[in-house]
């Protein structure tokens, strides 16, 4: 019998506290997070890579009771009164931290960050009650896309202890292009995406090439455009990391419009 391994879900976490506040541009993705965890099995917690957190080396969250971190500006005040109380896991965050140094990478646990809106606005909608503690991992900030890859290669025996991996970030992210709010008329953001589609999805791409063309993805069609700086992709790339160990394809489980382009969310494991 085949040992079950949790999915891996990448993410869109939209603009900020907006999923939150009834913005109308999220009710698709508020409805695809309030959804998509509905067929799973409940995780014995929960490991978070959000696009808004960059260390010099891999940090790990370790308090037992992690605050929340409002990294986000100019929002009405129930934005900053948000409140998501899901226990820390320092046993997870130790296991993970000897996983990683185990691969040769280096971490660092701390005890004194808490969780930011890449980690609890998706969170609260996918579970709402806080009842699965959690954990993040920081991105590392060379933004080094083979090392991301590596760090999602080295946690992803995590998947077999029901640890739900989650990478929370954009699949579109030009701040300057959303905030103006610009018409596209070559829809340069759909050509990214649906070579980001095929190169997570495609079974006919061997997973080397898979790797070579994320390794390499400011190749892909219009990639600065749809990502000036790359935060917000790399989580994906750790999830890809996570699948790959295990020669696993992603699923594009739903597409939706943000500010008017194209993105999409992602999904390794589950069948």
């Amino acid at each position: 019998m085949t040992q079950y391994r949790y999915p891996i879900l990448f993410l869109n976490h939209g603009g900020g506290p907006l999923p939150l506040l009834g913005d109308p541009q999220h009710q698709g993705l508020v409805n695809f997070l309030q959804n998509v965890c509905q067929d799973l099995p409940i995780p014995k917690s929960i490991l978070v890579i959000s696009a808004h957190w960059e260390e010099d080396v891999a940090s790990i969250t370790s308090a037992e009771k992690p605050g929340l971190i409002y990294d986000y500006f100019g929002f009405p005040k129930e934005a900053y009164e948000i409140e998501y109380p899901a226990d820390g896991d320092r046993e997870l965050a130790l296991r993970l931290g000897n996983m990683l140094q185990q691969k040769g990478i280096q971490s660092n646990l701390d005890k004194e960050r808490g969780f930011d809106h890449g980690m609890f606005v998706p969170l609260k909608l996918l579970y709402p009650q806080a009842n699965v503690p959690c954990v993040q991992l920081s991105l590392l900030n060379s933004m080094d896309p083979a090392k991301h890859i590596q760090l999602g290669q080295a946690i992803s025996h995590l998947r077999e202890e029901n640890i739900f991996i989650i990478g929370s970030g954009m699949s579109f992210h030009n701040l300057p292009v959303i905030f103006s709010q610009a018409t596209d008329p070559d829809r340069r953001d759909l050509q990214f995406n649906d070579w980001l589609v095929t190169t997570c999805c495609d079974p006919n791409i061997s997973f080397e090439a898979k790797k070579h063309r994320l390794v390499n993805w400011t190749e892909a069609p219009f990639a600065r455009f749809c990502h000036p700086r790359e935060e917000h992709l790399l989580p994906l790339l750790v999830c890809f990391g996570a699948g790959l160990a295990y020669k696993e394809n992603a699923q594009q489980v739903s597409h939706l419009k943000l500010f008017g382009k194209q993105v999409s969310n992602f999904l390794w494991g589950g069948k």
